[in-house]
């Protein structure tokens, strides 16, 4: 007997277990809607200043 050939078909090992509520081309997160890069530096600027104050 080929107990090789007796169960099912293996899982994917790398599929992710959920979709993310935020991912990539959905609606939440489009493609192409990359951050702004100054607002970015603003915040951790402003960041760094709340640091250095304390």
């Amino acid at each position: 007997m080929d107990y090789g050939k007796q169960s099912g078909t293996k899982p994917v090992k790398n599929a992710p277990k959920h979709a993310e509520h935020n991912a990539k081309g959905s609606t939440k997160n489009p493609f192409g809607g990359q951050s702004d890069k100054a607002a970015l530096l603003e915040r951790l600027k402003a960041a760094a200043e709340a640091k250095k104050k304390d």
